[in-house]
């Protein structure tokens, strides 16, 4: 089975649910015991307290210890005359009903109710005779025999085999510190000191329950219903999380699905193919950027085959005419003079020129052409090469000028190619603009650019075609056409270039009735 993204989504999510939920049940069912163990120890403190009362009360009458010595039988009778607070449920086998302090009332064939002492044991292995005559008045405790001919039935002793007992986690010893009943040595949980009239006459000391095990069985089952409950309610938020975790995860999935379909359309070559926003997250910022790809790519596709259709048209004129040419000189039509070879070399000449144009923009846009950089003042620069086109602007009836600022403009360039720059601004100029007309060049700065505006008067350009004509091989139809020269590349490599000096070229109508072109370079700090 393969382990995808939204596998792994579903089962990183489970995962962290059921070591989370896990973990809450674990602290809250161990809380729930330590809890529950430390409230039962705090009653039975207080069955404690009663008991210090009870043995206080009997001291005084008997005097001493001496009944008590070696006697469970009769703890269990002070046991049993206590009200137990650490009873937590009424012991009728209902488990879930509070304790609320009463007794259960006499069965209907009992006699009347008992005195205190000789009820039924509420810590169920102690329980006192059902008659109970008078203590004698020797200390001594009676003989053997003697006991054993009462007719009254004795107490069962206190349960050995539970060593959590209330009873066996007691342990009393007199004013000396000898043991009158219970385990010598104990772990001791709570302490207190006998007094009579001020006068301290024994210790008790009780072992702290460790474990519910000591404790009633309505308690245990209690308790053991909550850890119940506890597991229960886990497993139903695990399974409820895991339902969630696999539908979290397809739906998170879903756009990335719809990604990948798109992403292997526009791999096989459709890329008219864009993606659906079916969110507003990551994912669906994702979708926007592949569709932004998709549209630059396709543009690209349709720019490339434009530029190879009006490729393939530039090259055929003239080869078109160069055949038409030598057809001629061969049938004879044509003389094979001076003119037509001067006609010959002037196509050649022009497919040259087509063919390093498209070579050097080729390059441009590869990042291959090859720039010397170093510091150049522009103003040096423009002059000689506006001072060698003023012969030429007056033989086409143009009237140049230029204004160059006295404060030099540095910048670091590469001079060669930032003067066939100008000097393609200049010979667009000259090519197409009508005669009795003026060119104007302008250097300044603003901002940290040097700005360079080479500006001329009429024909112009539509305004809306402005921002096409540094397209490849594009030209406006009637004013500036194939007839004048020129391949439709130039401004392409003007703009080439000048953006690889970190500078902008941009057209705009000019006042004079023709175009502005405004070239801005970063200065130099």
């Amino acid at each position: 089975m393969r382990l995808t993204i939204a596998r792994k989504i579903a089962l990183a999510v489970i995962a962290i649910v059921i070591l989370c939920v896990g973990t809450m049940a674990w602290v809250a069912s161990s809380n729930l015991k330590r809890g529950f163990v430390a409230y039962l120890n705090e009653l039975q403190v207080q069955d404690f307290d009663q008991l210090r009362e009870l043995l206080e009360e009997r001291y005084r009458t008997e005097g001493n210890f001496d009944w008590l010595r070696g006697q469970p039988r009769a703890l269990g009778e002070l046991l049993n005359r206590i009200t137990p607070r650490s009873q937590v449920f009424e012991p009728d086998g209902d488990a879930r009903r509070p304790h609320r302090g009463r007794r259960p009332p006499p069965p209907p064939h009992a006699g009347p109710p008992p005195e205190h002492g000789d009820e039924p044991g509420e810590y169920g292995a102690l329980r006192p005779p059902e008659r109970r005559d008078p203590p004698p008045p020797e200390t001594d405790p009676p003989p053997a025999d003697a006991q054993s001919a009462e007719p009254r039935p004795a107490a069962p002793p206190p349960r050995r085999n539970d060593p959590m007992d209330f009873a066996q986690r007691i342990s009393i010893t007199d004013e000396q510190g000898r043991k009158l009943i219970g385990p010598p040595d104990i772990q001791v949980g709570a302490e207190r000191a006998i007094k009579v009239d001020g006068v301290v006459v024994g210790h008790m000391r009780l072992m702290p329950l460790r474990e519910t095990g000591g404790a009633d069985a309505s308690a245990t089952v209690f308790l053991r219903e909550q850890l119940q409950s506890i597991l229960l309610m886990s497993a139903v938020l695990i399974a409820l999380a895991i339902l969630a975790a696999i539908w979290l995860a397809r739906h998170l999935l879903r756009p990335v699905a719809a990604l990948r379909d798109v992403t292997a359309r526009l791999a096989l070559g459709e890329l008219s193919a864009r993606a659906p926003l079916l969110s507003r997250d990551e994912v669906a910022e994702l979708a926007l950027h592949v569709n932004a790809m998709a549209e630059a790519l396709e543009d690209s596709e349709r720019q490339r085959r434009k530029m190879l259709a009006d490729v393939s048209h530039e090259l055929r004129t003239p080869l078109t005419v160069i055949r038409g040419e030598i057809e001629a000189l061969l049938d004879g039509i044509r003389q094979a003079d001076a003119n037509a070879l001067q006609s010959l070399h002037a196509e050649v000449l022009r497919l040259n020129k087509l063919v390093d144009d498209l070579h050097q923009l080729t390059m441009a846009d590869a990042g291959d052409l090859h720039y010397h950089w170093h510091e150049l003042n522009l103003g040096e620069l423009l002059r000689p090469t506006l001072e060698r086109y003023q012969p030429r602007a007056q033989k086409c009836g143009l009237d140049l000028s230029w204004s160059l600022p006295s404060v030099p403009l540095v910048l670091q360039g590469d001079a060669g190619r930032l003067q066939q720059v100008v000097t393609n601004l200049l010979e667009n100029s000259l090519r197409y603009t009508d005669s009795g007309g003026q060119i104007v060049v302008a250097l300044s700065s603003a901002g940290g650019h040097a700005e360079i505006m080479v500006e001329d008067s009429a024909p112009g350009v539509p305004s809306d075609v402005l921002g096409s004509i540094f397209e490849r091989l594009y030209r406006v139809d009637g004013a500036r056409t194939r007839e004048r020269g020129g391949s439709g590349l130039g401004l392409a490599i003007c703009k080439a270039l000048v953006e690889a000096h970190g500078g902008s070229l941009a057209a705009a109508p000019s006042v004079l009735g023709g175009v502005k072109m405004v070239m801005r370079l970063p200065l130099k700090k």
